[in-house]
């Protein structure tokens, strides 16, 4: 890792992270606060979640949450808040290397004494620093929100965890398949629209495997491999997905690394 580059990144999300921090971290607690209001309706609220139409509740999970408990809420809140994450951690792995290329300004880091291994190396710490500081807003919040609005209510601590632990499998995921697909196209000339589809287009291909039910489409979306609802169910993981989400992570990074230091870089003419 080369220290110059590390800190030039950090500071270059520092917004971003600030940002996307306060976002989540607000989404949690302002939606947790209309808990206490939901849980006293419990029956009231289950007769209206069974009138809608069965392929909505399986879209987002409903026919496996009960939002009249701590964790079932929150699970539905969790939900949204792995819509941003992925979003996030989709767009810092796209522009972790194309950024640079689009401004034809890689070739002149490339000029410094250090090799492309490290440059890779400095960004990939830089991003997974600055989704780091962005789990621990979720932390902190989620933990903050719960105390604040469970109304005496009691949680499994160990279920919440598995949650909370299971953001970092979920942004390196995004983070990996954001950075190999920037380095599969020739030139990214905008992250968001790039970031955008990999997060909504992963989340509904896990809308659809709830709809479809026989579809298989759990092995190819990281919704489906750290389904909320489902550890909230079940208080663990469903380990082979998980396994098969973390596989695919580390092949990411494997041919990223290949691919970065053998890439043609565009140079100033």
């Amino acid at each position: 890792m080369n220290a110059s580059i590390f800190k030039h990144e950090v500071r270059a999300r520092l917004r971003s992270v600030a940002i996307w921090s306060l976002a989540v971290a607000a989404l949690v607690v302002v939606y947790f606060s209309f808990f206490a209001g939901f849980a006293d309706q419990a029956e009231l609220l289950n007769e209206m979640m069974a009138r809608f139409p069965p392929e909505m509740r399986a879209a987002f999970g409903l026919d496996r949450m009960d939002l009249s408990t701590v964790l079932g809420y929150y699970s539905f809140i969790f939900l949204f808040v792995q819509l941003c994450l992925a979003i996030q951690a989709s767009g810092y792995g796209f522009g972790m290397v194309s950024i640079e290329e689009a401004e034809l300004t890689a070739d002149f880091l490339l000029t410094k004494p250090v090799s492309r291994a490290q440059v890779l190396n400095s960004k990939l710490l830089a991003a997974l620093a600055g989704l780091t500081l962005t789990n621990l807003a979720v932390w902190v919040s989620s933990f903050a929100a719960l105390e604040l609005f469970r109304s005496g209510r009691e949680y499994a601590m160990g279920t919440l965890l598995l949650l909370l632990l299971s953001i970092v499998i979920f942004q390196l995921f995004f983070l990996s398949v954001g950075l190999v697909v920037s380095l599969l196209v020739k030139r990214v000339r905008s992250v968001t629209p790039y970031a955008l589809g990999l997060g909504f287009g992963a989340y509904v291909l896990s809308a659809f495997s709830g709809v479809l039910g026989d579809v298989k489409l759990e092995l190819i979306s990281p919704f489906k491999h750290l389904d909320p609802a489902a550890i909230v169910q079940n208080a663990a993981y469903d380990a082979p997905l998980v396994l098969l989400n973390v596989a695919v992570s580390l092949a990411a990074l494997a041919a990223s690394y290949w691919l970065y230091l053998r890439r043609d870089i565009p140079a100033v003419s």
